[in-house]
């Protein structure tokens, strides 16, 4: 998630709650599954319509409006009631990186060079009222989502559509957006700027989810927002905090193929402790039985406890989502213009120390790839800098040498001072302790978050050394790439995650050439071409990978973790 010129001025790499909760990618801070299917939950016999399901977690599902929604895929909750063009297929593991159709009959149609995308409705989809839902209601979704009033989703569209950059929603032109054409109530037509051959994957943002202009109440649709999906709201307080959903008997499993929609309820309770929510999974006392969790996570001192019990055991979710922690440089601030420092400091990280830091080997996996070790995003296996798994300080104080600090070097290393086991204390220490004895002394600059963010995201105060993580909006390797090494995307008066400040033309021209490519497969394959590439200049430091350890009630079966998300898919879930 994390995000937004395109991808680069996004938030969501900063926020890993964010894509837990909303089952999507986020981006800057929310994982990938394990395939494990039948994973949680201990009641016996195949899965049952009907019962209630309990959704604890520690962030309300706040601005429940689709316009306002920052999830890919559909998101998790959101995904139960807002339906989109395309849609995550719902499978655990690898499988479900994939993208399929969901509202439209297939993943969308390209022109030669991916400017053009075409969809096609399927036949019989109703809204929660029984109103026929037309290509004429998803193009004023759309719309809508330009609207300040309505602001918060992804930024991709103001970016990629033809016009996209200077409209201003519905409520103030009226004309709507010309690059969005509905020649009929089943056919809708996308004008890009540029190619873009994964726009597929964007038309699962929740923004791409119908909305009937008479029922459009604005700033208030998040209230009652009408649903197109197997769910309708009919209950929302403070913002999110309480949600009730009930089926929406207008909805057609015949025309979704990706929805189970087992309970009849979904209960949806935030602002909860987070300890307070796995204590109440782990008891799975009254309601709590069929209860889960998708943004709250198994920390180590609750993995020990857990590994001691069996039945706490086969009721633990692992997911993985695209998501790396990192060290950047900044070449612009001495001595990281120096190339053989950047190396060094390559060559002395232990990443043992660094995985121990973040939780241990359950909750990370060491990382020397930029792109996370999934096929989907064209992970590409490199190491030019290999150090084994605890570093290598005397080649480093070889190269420290050969770039001129014979007796080592003194420098400084930005940290936030958030618990989050990512850009945090713990992580900046363990790095620390392995440049100490490559003799490199590290001093320690932990500031809080909100100043800690401004920090590495501004060309003008970045330093030249600091923690930082990355993480896509969708399981591909443009998301992930292009906003960290595309020089078309740094920015100079806003959040900046080109953290090198790379301009090159040939990897720029190279990311333009894959964008061409509507061909998935062959696209990820360059992807990840490109980043063992890139590496070649250690411009970074990957760190490692995190894992995400959910737990759940002991009546909830059906457990589906896919690689796209990383969490549990509500929408598999039964609970009797």
């Amino acid at each position: 998630m994390r995000q937004p010129s395109v991808i680069s001025r996004r938030l969501a790499a900063a926020a890993i709650g964010l894509v837990l909760a909303s089952g999507a990618v986020a981006c800057a801070g929310p994982q990938g599954g394990s395939g494990d299917k039948a994973a949680g939950g201990t009641s016996e016999g195949a899965p049952q319509k009907g019962g209630t399901l309990t959704v604890l977690n520690a962030d309300a599902q706040s601005d429940f409006d689709p316009a306002r929604l920052y999830t890919s895929g559909g998101g998790n909750v959101p995904s139960l009631v807002f339906r989109t063009l395309t849609t995550r297929n719902r499978e655990a593991g690898a499988a479900g990186t994939q993208v399929v159709p969901d509202l439209a009959t297939d993943t969308g149609r390209a022109n030669k060079d991916a400017t053009e995308w075409t969809y096609t409705l399927k036949d019989g989809l109703k809204f929660e009222d029984g109103t026929p839902i037309t290509s004429a209601d998803v193009k004023y979704g759309i719309e809508r989502s330009f609207a300040a009033e309505l602001s918060g989703g992804a930024p991709y569209l103001r970016d990629w559509l033809i016009g996209g950059d200077s409209y201003q929603g519905p409520y103030k032109d009226k004309k709507g957006l010309a690059s969005i054409v509905t020649p009929d109530a089943k056919t809708i037509v996308f004008k890009l700027k540029k190619p873009e051959g994964e726009f597929p994957f964007l038309a699962t943002q929740t923004q791409f989810a119908p909305v009937p202009k008479a029922k459009d109440t604005g700033a208030k649709y998040e209230e009652h927002p009408v649903s197109s999906g197997p769910y309708k709201v009919v209950t929302n307080k403070n913002d999110g905090e309480h949600l009730v959903l009930e089926r929406n008997e207008h909805w057609d499993p015949k025309t979704d193929e990706e929805r189970k929609a087992y309970p009849d309820k979904i209960d949806v309770r935030s602002g909860l402790d987070e300890a307070v929510i796995n204590q109440r999974l782990s008891t799975s006392s009254g309601a709590d039985a069929a209860a889960l969790t998708t943004d709250t996570n198994l920390g180590p001192a609750e993995l020990a406890q857990i590994g001691s019990d069996k039945e706490l055991a086969a009721r633990v979710g692992t997911g993985h989502f695209g998501f790396t922690n990192y060290i950047a440089f900044n070449p612009k601030v001495k001595p990281f213009d120096n190339i053989k420092v950047r190396q060094a400091i390559s060559y002395a990280i232990n990443r043992t120390s660094v995985v121990n830091a973040a939780g241990g080997s359950a909750l990370a996996e060491p990382a020397t790839t930029f792109l996370p070790e999934q096929k989907a995003f064209g992970f590409t296996p490199y190491d030019h800098f290999p150090a084994g798994k605890t570093g290598d300080p005397a080649k480093a104080k070889e190269l420290l040498k050969e770039a001129g600090y014979p007796n080592g070097l003194t420098v400084t290393l930005l940290h936030s001072t958030a618990q989050n086991r990512t850009t945090s204390p713990e992580i900046a220490t363990a790095v620390q302790e392995a440049l100490g004895k490559a003799g490199i002394t590290v001093k320690l600059d932990g500031q809080e978050p909100n100043s800690f963010n401004e920090k590495r995201w501004s060309v003008k105060d970045a330093p030249g050394f600091f923690l930082s993580r990355w993480g896509a909006d969708w399981p591909a390797g443009g998301p992930f790439l292009a906003p960290i090494f595309d020089g078309r995307q740094i920015v100079t008066n806003g959040s900046n995650y080109n953290h090198a400040q790379l301009n090159d033309p040939a990897v720029n021209k190279e990311i333009d050439e894959i964008n061409k490519l509507s061909d998935l497969k062959a696209a990820a394959a360059r992807w990840g071409a490109l980043d063992k590439k890139i590496g070649e200049q250690a411009l970074d430091v990957p760190l490692f990978h995190p894992v995400y350890k959910q737990l759940v009630g002991k009546d909830v079966k059906n457990i589906v973790i896919s690689d796209w998300t990383g969490v549990l898919d509500i929408s598999q879930v039964a609970v009797k």
